[in-house]
């Protein structure tokens, strides 16, 4: 049964347990992707966010080379519960990563200069609505995923790796598969404390 969008908002959760067997087709997952990444919204309708998934022998390769950055920066002694988690996203379908493009958010700068601090600000958010939908999106699908930030450790090398524009700037890493464990049970702050209502 197909989720509504209120379900599927809910059931969207961060799953570490995922596995490499497929849920639905390459070609679905890039409609998803494809979809998002021309209907979500973007402050001026800027449009800045740029999106490669990464599947097969290209994923299992981001998460060898977010191991490898991470060895130059771990005690050897404390490695293995890092390389644990690294090698739980690489056993997972797919990674798409988000980027956001720094030209364009740096023409608008100039050409709206009373806007030039915030375009920064709104090019994360968009990015930020662009995860949410293609994560959404996935849940609907019946895939589980995480959202990492290795940004620093490995952009250099994502861009040399899969030839990436020196203008993308990388946001995010979504590992992605299917699920084989359950996401832990998740609190949730008091509505009132969050919401106020004026009627």
């Amino acid at each position: 049964m197909t989720m509504n969008f209120n379900q599927a908002v809910e059931k969207r959760r961060t799953y570490y347990g995922i596995s490499k067997d497929k849920v639905v087709s390459d070609e679905k997952i890039q409609e998803i992707i494809e979809h998002a990444v021309k209907h979500t919204p973007s402050a001026f309708n800027s449009q800045t966010a740029r999106v490669v998934l990464l599947l097969d022998k290209h994923h299992t390769r981001l998460w060898n080379i977010t191991k490898e950055a991470l060895r130059e920066i771990v005690a050897a002694d404390k490695f293995s519960s890092t390389e644990e988690k690294i090698n739980s996203f690489s056993a997972g379908y797919g990674t798409i990563l988000f980027f956001e493009d720094t030209n364009i958010v740096e023409y608008l700068q100039r050409e709206f200069p009373t806007y030039k601090d915030n375009f920064p600000i709104w090019s994360q958010q968009s990015s930020g609505m662009h995860q949410f939908v293609i994560w959404t999106s996935l849940e609907i699908e019946g895939y589980g995923a995480s959202l990492q930030h290795y940004n620093e450790l490995i952009e250099e090398d994502v861009k040399k790796e899969w030839n990436i524009p020196s203008s993308w700037k990388l946001i995010a890493q979504m590992p992605f598969g299917k699920p084989t464990t359950e996401p832990g049970e998740k609190e949730y702050s008091s509505l009132e404390e969050r919401i106020k209502i004026f009627k």
